[in-house]
């Protein structure tokens, strides 16, 4: 009886360990009933009828990684080149990626291989290592769109390398550092021009500066000689008035006049460079010009103390002056049109 509890107990405990099953985070249980599709178990405690439950696949729901074998592919300008790529993928589906393929690693690295080569077939060696995001592009949409099919996401392609053949990286240096020294060069030549280019520049405006600084000193220059000029001719002016009103407030008369026009005459003809011709005729009038001085002289002396006598007597005198010396100057001009002729 003891033995056949104790069987019993065993048993039963055979069927509890069976029956419980614990899903971790993150994964997916997949249960099959008598061998047919039951349901996915999620994370969590889960029970299952032993002996007729049956956990066919555990799937994991993180992202996943899957190094693709590096491949020779031929481009179209008949090189050959190793290309190394890596897929990121992750399941949204547990049953389809259990039921609809027989493995998922297998057939999205197979379906890499085939969509590499046919893209990069397509392409020249140049183009593939500049193309890289497009190759990563293109290779993401068609396995994205051939897994969906197998509950399956892909959510990146990138391709870690590209391996030409050794002669052919040997050339591409080759060019690469003639591009580099041809750079060198273009960068070297444009740096002269740009220097030269600079120092006509700074010529030029030295130049025009000092094109400016002569002008403005010119300028200058003029402005103050024209100061001067026209302050020289305000204090010859400013003289000439002087004179005048002094000339003015003595009041003099005609006969003073005309001495000091013979005494401008006699200081004009003390030049060497100076010559005045007088006819003959005329010194008979200027000996009655120096007459007329004395009688000037008289009258002033008389006009201080016989003011009132002497009025129509100066009158008298100097109308007769006046037509003497009318008839004076009248005769000088004839004898100087008789020299002249």
């Amino acid at each position: 009886m003891t033995i056949a509890f104790i069987i019993l107990i065993i048993i039963i405990a055979i069927i509890l360990i069976k029956s419980i099953k614990v899903v971790k985070q993150s994964e997916v249980y997949i249960i099959e009933r008598l061998g047919k599709f039951h349901k996915a178990a999620d994370a969590g405690l889960t029970l299952i009828i032993p002996f007729i439950d049956n956990v066919r696949s555990i799937v994991s729901l993180k992202q996943q990684t899957m190094d693709v074998q590096p491949q020779e592919v031929i481009t179209s300008d008949n090189v050959t080149i190793t290309i190394d790529t890596v897929v990121f993928y992750k399941v949204t589906d547990p049953a389809k990626a259990v039921y609809e393929i027989q493995s998922l690693k297998k057939g999205i690295e197979y379906l890499a291989i085939t969509t590499i080569r046919d893209i990069v077939g397509k392409m020249e060696l140049d183009e593939t290592f500049s193309s890289r995001d497009l190759i990563n592009t293109r290779l993401k949409s068609i396995l994205d769109e051939a897994t969906d099919q197998w509950g399956c996401k892909v959510d990146r392609v990138e391709i870690k390398d590209i391996t030409p053949p050794p002669d052919i990286k040997d050339a591409m240096e080759k060019q690469m550092n003639a591009e580099r020294n041809k750079r060198a060069l273009i960068l070297q030549a444009e740096g002269e021009r740009q220097s030269a280019i600079t120092l006509a520049e700074g010529r030029k405006e030295a130049a025009i500066l000092d094109a400016e600084a002569d002008r403005e000193a010119k300028i200058r220059r003029a402005t103050g000689e024209a100061d001067a000029i026209k302050q020289v001719a305000a204090a010859k002016a400013k003289e000439i008035q002087m004179v005048y009103d002094a000339i003015k407030e003595s009041d003099p008369d005609e006969k003073l006049v005309q001495l000091k026009s013979l005494e401008a005459l006699e200081e004009v003809a003390k030049g060497d460079a100076n010559k005045i011709f007088i006819p003959f005729e005329a010194t008979s009038a200027l000996g009655s010009l120096g007459a007329l001085s004395d009688v000037i002289k008289d009258n002033r002396k008389h006009k201080k103390h016989k003011k009132e006598e002497t009025e129509d007597s100066d009158e008298l005198t100097s109308a007769e002056m006046q037509s003497q010396i009318l008839q004076n100057t009248n005769s000088i001009d004839d004898d100087s049109d008789d020299i002249m002729n």
